[in-house]
């Protein structure tokens, strides 16, 4: 079995064998990749839920028995949408079944797996255009995350007493888009949801990002909040990009530490406004270090998928 099939059974199998009264949600820390990605190397995330299913992808339900729940997260320009959500493996690998996720993919065969789910399942997003040609859009943001970008993991322990709950208020909210890239982004989508299962126990960066919610700064939350409260569950994990795509997505930034970082921005904004230049360094030294590879360096392989018979998996240890 390839390598990234042992990688989706052992995320499934850790969140299957949660107990009856509680479950982990897990919050996946995107990459960002290709041009847009170098402008605004913050990245993305989104939320996966393994007790919640979806009956459409604006519509959500407890999960039943076999059914792996779905990943949640805020997009731009999607059908007037503010969320949607996707099942776990599509969302992850464009196809519906683990023993079918390639070991390498092409950008022709990426594209064929994408149209492929798009044309059973998410027309409503993306119709065909004339003459059945696959639309552009952002809705390619919704399947085969793997092949874009590396994705870190951090599992946080929640109950399903919060899952239904959850249901309830997203379910009862009109589902239409209001999304900005500075106030209320995917992280800001992502802040909320945290906060509704752990109260205060996120928020934004005033002084690294200028008060932009970023992926960083929900992962800086989530080890930050398991420092204070080491009761709660957290466990962390990367699921490596699929080679053959795309080049390898880059590395996560905040949002000073992006401009500290770029000398096309840097330089001339020591030049011409150096006051400004050294608040953004001074900005970046004090509130923008944070390494979200180094809370989430356990890659999913063989041996782990051998090791999870236990049902363990491996809790992040704060720095000394």
């Amino acid at each position: 079995m390839r390598t990234h099939t042992w990688n989706i059974l052992l995320l499934l199998s850790v969140s299957a064998c949660t107990s009856a009264m509680r479950a982990d949600i897990t919050f996946l820390v995107q990459e960002p990749y290709g041009a847009f990605g170098a402008i605004n190397p913050t990245g993305h995330v989104a939320i996966y839920f393994p007790r919640v299913c979806a009956e459409t992808p604006t519509l959500l339900r407890r999960c039943g028995p076999g059914e792996t729940g779905v990943v949640i997260s805020r997009y731009s320009r999607l059908a007037g949408y503010d969320w949607v959500a996707i099942p776990l493996i599509p969302y992850l690998y464009a196809v519906e079944r683990a023993e079918d996720v390639p070991e390498e993919a092409d950008p022709q065969t990426v594209q064929h797996l994408r149209d492929d789910y798009r044309r059973k399942y998410l027309t409503q997003f993306a119709p065909d255009r004339s003459e059945g040609r696959i639309p552009g859009g952002g809705w390619v943001e919704l399947v085969g995350a793997s092949y874009n970008r590396k994705i870190y993991g951090f599992q946080i322990g929640t109950t399903e007493e919060q899952d239904d709950d959850l249901i309830a208020q997203l379910n009862s909210r009109r589902n239409r888009s209001h999304f900005n890239l500075f106030l209320n982004n995917c992280a800001d989508f992502s802040r909320r949801i945290l906060n509704f299962y752990y109260p205060k126990a996120a928020h934004r960066n005033y002084v690294g990002d200028a008060g932009i919610t970023t992926p960083k700064q929900i992962s800086r939350c989530l080890v930050k909040y398991h420092q204070q409260h080491p009761e709660i569950r957290l466990s962390t994990f990367f699921i490596p990009q699929i080679p053959g795509s795309h080049r390898p997505s880059h590395k996560l930034d905040g949002v000073f530490e992006a401009f500290v970082k770029s000398k096309k921005y840097m330089v001339p904004l020591a030049v011409f406004h150096p006051w400004a230049a050294g608040a953004v360094f001074v900005g970046y030294l004090t509130g923008g270090h944070f390494n979200v590879a180094y809370y989430a360096e356990t890659k999913y392989d063989l041996k782990e998928m051998v090791a999870a018979d236990t049902a363990q998996t491996r809790h992040l240890t704060p720095p000394q």
